[in-house]
């Protein structure tokens, strides 16, 4: 049985300034809006994100992003986020751009224990400054480091109380592997139920990588609403 928190404050109570968070998701789907909202309520400073994307300017990640929360972020897309660009812009956000099979890899690896990989994507670009390159059957690959996180923020549509979740189709995304690279891995949930009502071959994250469990409805926001005129 894993701990099933009542309060999202309380869920990530110890997180504090200077941490290294991962936080599920891309672009609103599949956020831990909640537990997001419980860090910007909490004031934690001085964060480095690793995530797709940075949210949009009132929502998801762009609210610590607004509350100037963050130092560092490390994603592959910028998006809608007016806020993200201009802290780029004049200095005040540290900014890690990677090519999003990269970053997908790099945060599987660092959940499986790998230290780093070889990969094609960004030889001959300035994401390969600095890194190391070798040479296989006469292609040239770049060496990539795993990531790893303090804590994983991740958000489910169903869990045990054991820990095991199940994502929602497309809310699936990078939830699945950011659980599983943190050290600690907080995970909320639309609907938690009793050990032994997820059917085993559903279940996408094992309980294993789980510690905590807090319920909460989602608001489901659309990124960009386009309507016909």
């Amino acid at each position: 049985m894993k701990q099933v928190y009542t309060s999202y404050s309380e869920a990530v109570a110890d997180i504090q300034d200077g941490a290294t968070l991962m936080v599920g998701g891309f672009g609103l789907c599949g956020i831990p809006e909640k537990l997001i909202l419980a860090l910007v309520e909490k004031g934690v400073k001085n964060l480095t994100v690793i995530s797709n994307n940075c949210g949009v300017d009132d929502w998801g990640l762009g609210l610590l992003l607004k509350n100037k929360q963050i130092d560092k972020m490390i994603g592959s897309y910028v998006g809608e986020n007016k806020e993200f660009e201009r802290q780029v812009l004049s200095g005040e956000l540290q900014v890690e751009l990677v090519p999003q099979g990269t970053l997908a890899e790099k945060i599987r690896a660092g959940g499986a224990g790998i230290p780093a990989f070889y990969t094609p994507a960004g030889v001959g670009t300035p994401v390969a400054e600095g890194k190391e390159t070798r040479t296989f059957n006469g292609k040239e690959y770049l060496l990539e480091e795993a990531y790893t996180a303090d804590f994983s923020l991740v958000r489910a549509w169903k869990a045990d109380k054991m820990g095991n979740l199940v994502y929602n189709k497309t809310a699936q995304n990078f939830n699945p592997m950011i659980a599983a690279a943190g050290k600690v891995t907080i995970a909320e949930a639309e609907e938690i139920v009793e050990i032994g009502d997820i059917n085993p071959n559903e279940v996408h994250t094992p309980s294993i990588y789980v510690q905590r469990l807090v319920q909460a409805e989602q608001e489901k926001r659309i990124e960009r609403r386009t309507v016909k005129a």
